[in-house]
């Protein structure tokens, strides 16, 4: 009570902490982070290893399996590790415990990756070691396309040009393009030619490792000067690596370009993307840790004009599948629905109560308990996203609670011909302890969240701290800025209520005279609950029956529902992993993917697609599979990532089905 009677005595203080939350709670809605999900921090580390030309099997025994028993000795906290062999790729993920210092942890892993190279084939390089983020999602993706310059070249600009820029955004990973062809100075030999003149290819490799070399040495210090002495015989151009000599053949020098032709070309493809049925490169920009989506790719999307400019104009450069457009759609879709909520919660206190006044009182405190809600969660690090908004449109429910019950109870004392203020400090005193109590109960259903862990708590973690603290506020609010609100705005309906039931029955204004014919058609209702509720309790062996058949079908239905961790969500894109015979070479898989892209445009109508890439076999160097969670295994299977136009009204579930039916019967 005394806080309601600091509430009456000092209106101003908490008019000023009304405004004090509003500009607070509009600040931190302004500058928190905004994503589909809450950061999930489970600590995981990625090792990749690379050693050219070894089968899957050799590169698990011979690398990955001495690797993992080094681990086990000097590596704390390891709760379990994953592989996944590839030819000549290998990616470790070391899964730790909770609350593990994952710095330390890569520390560690660092120490035992030196000296276990030992151990293994000769010639392997380090491992790259890299955090794991389970929240290191793809955001966008960009084609790189051109009708004129070849794939090596697009690769080339990708790789050395637009990803070095991209990277400067903060919170964005960006690994290397996908597809193209990867340049390599490559020397062609002429087998005849080689045996005319008595060269083997071991000879045409040491003369190039011998004269392509830059060595130090040092400096020549020549009276007042000191000269840096340089010892670079790396040709710079194409021509003097064919200019080489080779050896000594029956006195005639021989050169490289007697037996072999140096070219500017590519390395043996193993990844080739299609945009749309044309070959290119796609790069792949990935939210790093507690980044924002909407943040990065606004980022990426006005640095691009920029990349663009210093790039051959013949090269084009598409951003697709963008997931800050489906994040913007699910924060406006769960902000709108609780808009709706808090506006049928305010036509429902206007019906019952019957005064605007009351509705606006508490329509105030809603937004002040959610806003006070974000202010907590900015100040705790947690970000806006569909979790934490489910639970302030969970709370919106909840929070009338108090100040309806609080407003119905000061009500019910001014129709008692009670002065105003005493009519507030008697409803506040009477319901103080039934609505702590109900508040209490409403956020200890949300204690268990707490004791989750895995994915699981940081998913659900923040829904229960927004529940919990909008309710908390909102009694809070019942107690300080109601009663403030009430003492100034409810004056002129004490003159209604000092009249008794006539005052109600005539007092002018449609939202009283709505009131009083909802009364009247609600008090029927409550007289014949109150005849059908005798008649329970009059065959209470017929209604417990009738409950508990009720309850074991309800029960028998759990059988007949499915379980996911998410609901499926329409997202208007779907991914496809298509396998051709294992062993196929990529370029008879380019066919076979050809041939699932046609049945697909064939199988859709003509406006039905927006999008669709084809990424087929192994990234260049392995290193992108440490950043996804691609199910491909070689040259031989790849994914299909087809994007829906939105235009054409397309449901997801039906174009799989649709799909699954074609795509099985070709």
């Amino acid at each position: 009570m005394w806080i309601v009677k600091l509430a009456l005595r000092r209106p101003y203080t908490f008019v000023v902490m009304a405004v004090l939350i509003a500009v607070l709670g509009g600040l931190a809605i302004a500058t928190m982070q905004k994503d589909i999900f809450p950061y999930i921090d489970i600590p995981v580390v990625s090792v990749v290893w690379n050693y050219n030309g070894i089968s899957p099997e050799e590169m698990s025994s011979r690398i990955v399996t001495p690797f993992e028993r080094g681990m086990s000795t000097t590596v704390n906290d390891i709760e379990h590790i994953e592989s996944s062999s590839y030819t000549g790729v290998s990616v470790v993920r070391v899964f730790f415990q909770p609350n593990v210092r994952i710095d330390l942890a890569i520390a560690q892993i660092t120490a035992i990756s030196q000296p276990i190279i030992r151990a293994m084939p000769p010639g392997i390089f380090p491992p790259a070691i890299l955090k794991y983020d389970a929240s290191s999602v793809p955001i966008l993706q960009l084609g790189l396309s051109s009708k004129t310059l070849a794939e090596q070249e697009i690769f080339n600009l990708g790789q050395n040009f637009i990803r070095t820029q991209l990277a400067s955004i903060q919170g964005a990973s960006i690994p290397l393009p996908y597809g193209g062809k990867f340049s390599q100075i490559m020397v062609d030999l002429d087998p005849k030619a080689m045996y005319a003149n008595n060269v083997s290819a071991s000879d045409v490799s040491n003369a190039l490792n011998a004269q392509n070399l830059i060595l130090p040495a040092g400096s020549a210090k020549m009276g007042d000067r000191d000269y840096f002495v340089r010892l670079n015989s790396s040709p710079t151009t194409i021509q003097g690596l064919n200019d080489l000599p080779l050896k000594v053949v029956n006195g005639s020098v021989k050169y490289i370009h007697d037996v072999a032709q140096v070219r500017d070309g590519y390395g043996v493809q193993i990844n080739v993307v299609r945009e749309n049925g044309r070959r290119s490169s796609l790069i792949t920009i990935l939210r790093n840790g507690q980044a924002s989506t909407l943040d990065i790719v606004k980022q990426v999307k006005d640095l691009l004009p920029r990349i663009m400019a210093g790039l051959p104009s013949t090269l084009e450069i598409k951003p697709m599948f963008d997931q800050s457009l489906f994040v913007q759609d699910a924060i406006l879709g769960v902000a709108r629905e609780a808009l709706i909520a808090a506006g049928l919660t305010a036509i429902m206190i206007m019906v019952f109560l019957g005064s605007w006044r009351s509705t606006i009182i508490v329509c105030t405190s809603i937004p002040l308990s959610i806003l006070t809600s974000c202010i907590i969660l900015w100040a705790l690090g947690y970000t806006i996203n569909a979790m934490t908004l489910g639970g302030m449109a969970l709370a919106v429910g909840i929070l009338v609670d108090d100040a309806t019950v609080e407003i119905e109870n000061v009500h019910r004392n001014m129709g008692m011909a009670k002065p105003l203020t005493r009519a507030i400090l008697d409803g506040a005193r009477q319901i103080a302890v039934p609505a702590f109590v109900s508040t209490l109960a409403i956020c200890i259903v949300f204690v268990p969240v707490v004791l989750l862990t895995g994915p699981a708590k940081f998913l659900f973690t923040p829904l229960a701290l927004a529940v919990v603290f909008a309710m908390m506020m909102s009694y809070f609010l019942s107690r300080t800025i109601v009663p403030t609100m009430m003492h100034y705005m409810l004056r002129p309906e004490i003159d209604i209520y000092a009249r008794g039931e006539e005052g109600l029955a005539h007092a002018k204004g449609f939202v009283w005279k709505m009131h009083h014919a909802f009364n009247v058609r609600f008090e029927r209702l409550r007289s014949r609950y109150a005849r059908a509720l005798g008649w329970c309790l009059h065959h209470r062996a017929r209604v417990t029956t009738v409950y508990i058949v009720f309850v074991g079908a309800s029960l028998l239905l759990m059988t007949a529902v499915g379980t996911d961790f998410f609901p499926t969500i329409d997202s208007g894109q779907m991914r496809l992993h298509v396998r051709a015979p294992e062993g196929t070479r990529i370029e008879e898989t380019e066919n076979v993917f050809a041939a699932v892209e046609n049945t697909i445009r064939q199988t859709l109508p003509a406006n039905g697609l927006s999008e669709i890439i084809d990424n087929i076999g192994l990234p260049n160097g392995g290193f992108n599979l440490a950043f996804g969670d691609s199910a491909s295994i070689g040259t031989s299977d790849g994914e299909i990532l087809i994007s829906l136009n939105p235009e054409a009204r397309l449901r997801v579930p039906d174009v799989q089905r649709q799909l699954r039916t074609v795509l099985n019967k070709n």
